[in-house]
């Protein structure tokens, strides 16, 4: 992969590391690979875009719609939508491509650009690789940074089939909307239930309380008044706190928060208790597999899923492959193996059936779902699975590729896993959408793993 586009697309600092001028060659030169062919035959391609709130997403949008039109690809501003939602209507409506502004979980202070190729799917490396190739020769933008001074953007003309157009499309959210509600077996399989939702003032304020109450439930909604500058702001799947507060306060069945795009959801029990992307993961695939409908009776999972994941799959019987962290990698074993569902600690959930990428209001909507035809709690579903302790601590300020080439830490690694043995695990990566270096430990004793994993962290700071 070259220096641009990181694990999630291209993300930085709005104005500094990500400016108006990157987003716009950045747009221009995925315009000519993504779209080229039909923008050949004189015919425009079309584009969607969409946002989370950010104050940086308004001059964003804009520079990102203005390459694409400049490049002759025609363009519908979704406004603001979660990302999982550009990818469904990306396929829906047949458009070539699709381009959410977004930085995730990532504060307010920074923004990224990811796409979506045709029928929603994320981009292969190799198509990535392309867009830095075609922006650094035609435009004179070296990748990773925001341009060379000196040098300006050659004129590309007019394209053979004219100028985009662009036109607001908001309302295409509805279909998303209703494309949700309709992966559910009935039409109201939440009543009777109480819920929190935690939008962490982002992408999902608008529509996950809407999804919820259509499909029963008693809503509850906090994080839904987005300033541009609140987003994962001491809220949402980052912040549990004052989720779990609104839960016992309102006397709720449970909660769910999202991230800023809402491409994942963590979720709380009844009584306060977390419910993270491991147990949620667990508790749909042992109900998919009851059902039959668990493709090979396989799941998949990344590296960092925890040990106890893996053996309440084994006890059930499920099969587990592993991955590298990130959904692309998780979507590409399921498009290799035809498996439907897969997903992550954090809370990137891929449910195939029904949608291209990871979707925390689908999630949310089936967890809860489940638990209500089973009569279950959260926390009673959440038993399956014992969660082992994992200690992760984010090491910043470190160069990646010096840890990563560092013997020092490799030593360091083997030793930890010498001492832990078969009861537990290490794991140290660079992290692909933060400037940090992860670090982390799993162990049957919780101050064990918090031990070794802070000799490690300062292990990986000396070496980088």
């Amino acid at each position: 992969m070259g220096q641009l586009f990181g694990t999630d697309g291209v993300r930085g600092v709005a104005g500094q590391d990500l400016d108006a001028r990157l987003a716009t060659n950045l747009a221009a030169a995925a315009a000519h690979v993504l779209g080229g062919s039909r923008a050949s035959d004189s015919v425009r391609p079309l584009a969607l875009v969409g946002r989370d709130p950010r104050a940086s997403g308004e001059f964003l949008e804009a520079a990102v719609v203005a390459g694409l039109a400049q490049s002759g690809t025609d363009v519908r501003r979704l406004g603001i939508i979660p990302t999982p939602g550009v990818a469904y209507l990306t396929d829906a409506l047949g458009a070539d491509y699709g381009v959410m502004l977004s930085a995730s979980h990532n504060p307010a202070p920074d923004n990224g650009i990811k796409f979506f190729a045709r029928g929603g799917l994320k981009l292969p490396d190799h198509v990535e690789d392309e867009i830095e190739t075609r922006m650094a020769a035609s435009d004179g933008v070296a990748p990773g940074g925001a341009g060379t001074p000196d040098r300006q953007p050659a004129s590309p003309g007019i394209p053979a089939g004219g100028f985009g157009r662009i036109r607001d499309a908001a309302g295409d959210a509805e279909r998303y909307l209703t494309h949700l509600l309709s992966t559910l077996g009935s039409p109201s399989p939440l009543a009777g239930w109480r819920i929190v939702v935690d939008c962490a003032h982002g992408a999902a304020y608008a529509l996950a309380p809407r999804l919820l109450a259509e499909a029963g439930a008693d809503v509850v909604a906090i994080g839904v008044r987005p300033d541009g500058i609140n987003i994962n702001a001491g809220c949402g799947s980052t912040s549990l706190s004052a989720l779990q507060s609104a839960v016992t306060s309102h006397r709720a069945d449970a909660g769910i928060a999202y991230d800023g795009d809402a491409d994942r959801c963590l979720a709380v029990s009844g009584s306060g208790e977390v419910i993270d992307g491991d147990q949620i993961l667990a508790i749909l695939a042992l109900a998919l597999n009851e059902s039959g409908r668990l493709t090979g009776g396989t799941v998949v999972a990344t590296v960092m899923a925890n040990l106890g994941f893996r053996l309440a799959m084994s006890e059930a019987g499920i099969e587990v492959v592993e991955t590298p962290v990130g959904d692309r990698y998780l979507l590409a074993a399921m498009l290799d193996g035809k498996y439907v569902l897969g997903g992550e600690q954090s809370g990137h959930i891929i449910m195939l059936d029904h949608s291209s990428t990871g979707d925390g209001m689908l999630t949310s909507l089936h967890l809860l779902a489940t638990a209500a035809a089973k009569g279950q709690s959260l926390a009673e579903l959440a038993a399956v699975m014992t969660r082992f302790p994992q200690v992760l601590v984010n090491v910043h300020g470190v160069s990646k590729k010096k840890v990563a080439a560092s013997a020092q830490v490799a030593a360091a690694v083997a030793d930890a896993a010498s001492e832990l043995g078969e009861s537990g695990r290490v794991l140290v990566r660079p992290s692909g959408t933060e400037p940090a270096v992860r670090v982390m430990v799993e162990a049957i004793d919780a101050g064990q793993a918090n031990t070794i994993a802070g000799r490690l962290a300062d292990v990986v700071r000396g070496a980088g």
